[in-house]
């Protein structure tokens, strides 16, 4: 490690310099399940201009009178049934952090490089892991958004967020962003072993099913590429398996309001599968690197109860690649790459 501890003869202050920082970003968690902190989380999310492209002053009204004071309830009872009493995390700080520290491991024969992670929405937030990693030393940083697939709902958000941080930084460190990965050749091969290691251990269903998180069908008007990586994400994967377009399938989840969402719908598809003579499903989510809420309560429960209640017989999720040893060696490949140059 290079480290300027330079005194200069007018007193000039100490210097940690030479180190590279690497931050994995995802979206966030409330920092419990009480509906005083889901509240909390719900009002920084929603409240995102980049999230809701609503006027402001109307978002206002309707955020503050009426979401945040009907829904805080309801999402804190989500998050109770995947929470993890023993720790005190939810599922994402949980497997964010447990992916961060295996990626640490594969760089840990180099003391200039740091691997950390943030969260877009609560803690620990993107401004004070920056801060901490600056005064450890790295003055370059590259930024890991932890969505394979960009929308400016996500990504954009991200790298929003990392420049109100660098704004109050007089030295500001130099910044890269990772590029999405949704085709990135790492990505396919670890989302493709997942789905294999669950086959090899489960066997085969009559579909699978893969899910993406929603988008308003607005966004995708406006020029949003989020739909196009999604499509594609599915279709390398599906390739790659050898399957065919009905035995794997591309649908989106977690829509929300009276808009339209991007389709086909996740549930609606569920619900429609028995009719079609399907009775057996997995369900793989390529778009989220950790179990989430997302995935553990909304597909993993009510989506297996639309399935079976609509008359399918066998239902299953396959875990996101989370600290998966194939995951690991994916950002460890894609980490290595961008820091091209720079170790």
């Amino acid at each position: 490690m290079k480290t300027d501890t330079t005194h200069m003869p007018d007193g000039h202050p100490k210097i940690n310099q030479g180190r590279v920082g690497v931050v994995l970003i995802n979206l966030g968690t409330p920092d419990s399940t009480s509906v005083s902190d889901v509240r909390r989380y719900l009002r920084e999310f929603l409240g995102d201009p980049r999230v809701i492209e609503v006027p402001r002053l109307i978002w206002f009204f309707i955020l503050n009178l009426i979401i945040l004071t009907f829904r805080p309830p309801k999402t804190a009872k989500a998050y109770e049934k995947v929470w993890n009493t023993e720790t005190g995390e939810g599922p994402l700080l949980e497997y964010t952090r447990k992916m961060t520290e295996a990626t640490a491991t594969r760089f840990a024969n180099d003391d200039r490089v740091m691997v950390d992670f943030a969260m877009r929405y609560g803690n620990p937030s993107i401004p004070s892991v920056l801060a901490r990693m600056q005064q450890q030393g790295a003055d370059r940083i590259l930024i890991l958004p932890l969505y394979p697939q960009y929308s400016a709902t996500t990504t954009a958000t991200v790298v929003d967020k990392v420049g109100d941080a660098l704004r109050g930084m007089r030295w500001q460190p130099t910044i890269r962003t990772v590029p999405p990965y949704y085709d990135d050749p790492a990505h396919i091969e670890a989302v493709a072993k997942s789905v294999e290691a669950d086959i090899e251990a489960h066997g085969r269903p009559d579909t699978i099913i893969a899910s993406f998180h929603g988008l308003p069908q607005d966004y995708f008007e406006k020029g949003d590429p989020y739909h196009c990586h999604c499509v594609k994400t599915a279709r390398l994967v599906r390739e790659r398996l050898g399957l065919g377009e009905h035995e794997f399938r591309q649908t989106f989840q977690s829509r929300f309001g009276p808009r339209a969402w991007l389709q086909p719908y996740t549930d609606k598809t569920l619900e429609a599968l028995p009719g079609e003579g399907v009775k057996s499903v997995a369900v793989v989510t390529p778009g989220f690197p950790a179990d989430c809420v997302e995935t553990l309560e909304e597909i993993a429960i009510e989506g297996k109860k639309s399935f079976i209640e609509s008359g399918g017989e066998n239902f299953r999720t396959i875990p996101c690649l989370n600290d998966q040893p194939v995951h690991i060696d994916m950002l460890e490949t894609i980490i290595r790459r961008e820091l091209g140059g720079w170790i």
